[in-house]
């Protein structure tokens, strides 16, 4: 299960609205005969590929698979029924499949005879598919809020200049996070400041997210900006009341606490099969995503260097006593060069 695990990250950041899956098909005799995972949507699934790979040998064998096996048909066919088809004895997943259109293959392939087992490594499998679970519970993105701050807090420092605060490691590592991801999020002062590309570089074979600046006033893109150009798909908010400055593909959403109705900016990136969002924005959009309750983890760089003064990571975000911090629960802390990436998700309040 572990490997199929390992399978199904290959596919993060191009299956949208998709799930990434992975699966595993064992021989009768416990040997690995296939391996597969949903390489791209409309494709076909993870199980179908695993089946394949193997052949006969499925045959009698065992399927561990990261997801429920759908028993719907979309754009493929359900793989509960390819399971049944190509003679296996067991099938093991993972997490269960939440989307009541594809739900119901364990039923199946338990009609069918066949023994299944759920919950092998569920964690980790709902947290590598974390952004399509946010999808089907919740309607909107999964949101990964990224940050590159010194030791003290500091994104830049009093006079504005912030190149470079972390390590050329770090900033590698992130493209490898916008890689992954379907949507990038940046807002005004970001575009103002830095004049970002947002595009994904140096990763292989990587699927260009969403490049989308959240300019409410519609001046912050100007003529020329290097989000303009054809390296990836760009899309400007604006509030509903303004004409941006430039030509370029637009949603117009309401106004909220002086910036743009966030759960209205993720309700249109979601309508547009956007499932994972990586928010690269400033200070002040960031405390706006905090604010709305619409980040669901965090990815911290942190170098070790101190300024003392300048932006902080975060501001606002609605708190203003020390009950009302949110605690955030640490997954990981990996050194990156001279820097440290932290990643942690929210901890949900007890009400």
């Amino acid at each position: 299960m572990r490997r199929a695990l390992a399978l199904s990250a290959l596919g993060l950041g191009a299956t949208s609205p998709n799930p990434v899956v992975g699966c595993v098909v064992l021989d009768a005799s416990g040997e690995v005969a296939g391996e597969g995972w949903h390489q791209r949507a409309g494709g076909p699934h993870a199980e179908v590929n695993a089946l394949r790979a193997a052949g006969g040998r499925a045959r009698g064998g065992t399927a561990l698979v990261t997801l429920e096996p759908c028993n719907h048909t979309g754009r493929t066919g359900p793989c509960a029924q390819a399971l049944i088809e190509a003679g296996v004895a067991r099938v093991v997943y993972a997490v269960s499949d939440p989307n009541p259109a594809a739900t119901g293959g364990a039923e199946t392939l338990r009609a069918a005879g066949i023994s299944v087992e759920q919950g092998l490594c569920e964690a980790e499998a709902a947290e590598g598919n974390a952004a399509w679970l946010t999808s089907v519970r919740l309607g909107r993105p999964h949101v990964t809020w990224k940050y590159a701050a010194t030791l003290d807090g500091r994104i830049a420092a009093a006079d504005g200049t912030s190149r470079w605060i972390t390590s050329a490691e770090a900033r590698a590592d992130v493209h490898r996070l916008r890689a992954e991801c379907d949507a990038v999020v940046v807002g005004s002062g970001t575009q103002r400041a830095d004049d970002p590309h947002l595009a994904v570089r140096g990763v292989a074979g990587a699927v260009q997210p969403l490049r989308v600046v959240v300019d409410t006033s519609g001046t912050a893109v100007t003529p020329g900006a290097r989000v303009l150009d054809d390296a990836a798909p760009t899309l400007i908010a604006v509030a509903d009341d303004v004409t941006p400055a430039v030509t370029a593909e637009t949603v117009r959403l309401p106004r909220a606490d002086g910036g743009l109705d966030v759960p209205a900016l993720l309700d249109a990136l979601h309508t547009r099969g956007v499932r994972s969002v990586l928010l690269e924005g400033g200070p002040t959009l960031a405390g706006a995503f905090v604010a709305a309750g619409a980040v669901d983890r965090v990815v911290g760089y942190l170098a070790p260097a101190l300024l003392g003064a300048g932006p902080p990571a975060l501001a606002g975000g609605g708190i203003t006593t020390i009950t009302q911090a949110l605690r955030l629960d640490v997954s990981e802390i990996r050194r990156l060069g001279p820097d440290l990436r932290i990643t942690a998700t929210l901890v949900a309040k007890e009400h």
